[in-house]
């Protein structure tokens, strides 16, 4: 059964910014994600957390525009924070080498945590 991709933004306060994903995040719908983060980061969130929870694949794409929002994030002493609960994402990050670049959550309110 696939997922179908979806994607929600929201501000949780005037500095924090969450976004949620499900379904399949690739070179489609990649675009779709850095628009969301963009729009957030835009507008003035220092620290996003991102839920990949429902989210079945990632690829290549996809981590590139995650990576170039943690470096934006970084630039302006900001942080992220992934949830991550699926096993094929998690196995991505690990292969990937980025469970070292992102810090990474069982669960949103521990992620949010995290972001201070």
């Amino acid at each position: 059964m696939t997922t179908e991709f979806a994607v929600e933004s929201s501000t949780l306060d005037g500095s924090r910014g969450l976004i949620s994903l499900s379904g399949e995040v690739d070179i489609y719908t990649a675009p779709r994600l850095k628009e969301r983060l963009m729009d957030l980061l835009d507008g003035g969130a220092t620290g996003v957390v991102v839920d990949l929870s429902d989210v079945t694949f990632i690829d290549s794409t996809a981590l590139g525009v995650l990576i170039g929002g943690v470096r934006r994030l970084h630039e302006v002493d900001g942080r992220m924070a992934l949830v991550v609960a699926t096993r094929p994402v998690e196995r991505v990050l690990t292969i990937t080498g980025l469970e070292r670049v992102f810090s990474i959550h069982r669960t949103r309110e521990a992620a949010v945590a995290a972001l201070g």
